[in-house]
């Protein structure tokens, strides 16, 4: 990509898709301006990635083809006033700002080639998903380019209806957190049994990454997997017997449930 890009934010996740890009080799450090207001952020991005910094928005948006969005919602109000009407019509807004919906983009920019995506967490070691979608007015070439920025977080789909998004916030974008808290549990049950606690978080973070690579490579569905795994009367099927004695299917529906609706409440907002 020849065309320079700027962040409007750069926390943990701005920093994570700058990452991705340099790593990818499609664009250069030179190519890249992040604005923030945090002078340590700056002079970190700055160190680290040999990126322009500034703390003007309005100016940064004036420069770049591609404005990428990457505050906490609480700021979007503010960043959007400073980003209206700074926006020539055939730059591409690309916004990760969470629960904010593309018709408030589109309408506090009056700007009309917006892109939103939800990214989740492992982007920052370039494990992660995000999920996305366009605005009508967003040309072939601009896809392409949300595309490949997208993808240097990991993985991305592009998807037609914006609904999913929200869909996609209670699953990939919170899931890291479900994994966590099974992971956690995992490691105080195993030292419960007696197990050192350096051996059981050694043991749990391996299976859980082994049984995930195992799902993606293999292609068949989870059931499956765990039927390889239990044999009729054993230590496995008693274990698994508790889980769904604990009703553990109906509270992660009922956890994806409560994040969706989450989700459509922080939109309407």
């Amino acid at each position: 990509m020849s065309k320079p890009i700027g962040f409007v934010g750069g926390g943990v996740m701005g920093e994570a898709m700058i990452r991705g890009l340099l790593r990818r080799g499609r664009v250069e450090a030179r190519q890249i301006v992040v604005s923030d207001p945090v002078d340590e952020r700056r002079s970190i991005l700055s160190e680290r990635y040999l990126v322009a910094t500034t703390t003007d928005n309005r100016g940064l948006a004036s420069e770049v083809d591609i404005v990428i969005i990457a505050v906490k919602p609480q700021q979007i109000e503010e960043v959007m006033g400073d980003l209206r009407e700074r926006l020539g019509s055939e730059k591409l807004v690309l916004s990760i700002a969470a629960g904010v919906p593309i018709r408030r983009l589109v309408e506090e920019l009056s700007h009309d080639r917006v892109v939103r995506a939800i990214p989740n967490t492992p982007a920052q070691i370039g494990e992660g998903m995000a999920v996305w979608t366009a605005t009508p007015a967003v040309t072939d070439g601009q896809r392409e380019r949300a595309a490949e920025i997208l993808a240097g977080l990991g993985h991305e789909r592009y998807v037609t209806d914006e609904s999913y998004l929200d869909m996609a916030t209670a699953v990939s974008g919170s899931g890291p957190a479900y994994v966590f808290l099974f992971m956690e549990a995992l490691i105080d049950a195993g030292v419960h049994v007696g197990l050192p606690r350096p051996l059981a978080r050694e043991l749990a973070v391996q299976t859980i990454l082994g049984a995930a690579y195992m799902a993606q490579q293999s292609g068949l569905h989870p059931a499956e997997l765990r039927n390889q795994v239990t044999s009729p009367g054993g230590t496995t099927a008693a274990g698994l017997a508790e889980l769904e004695s604990g009703r553990l299917r109906a509270v992660v529906d009922q956890a994806i449930q409560a994040a969706y609706t989450r989700s459509r409440e922080l939109g309407r907002r």
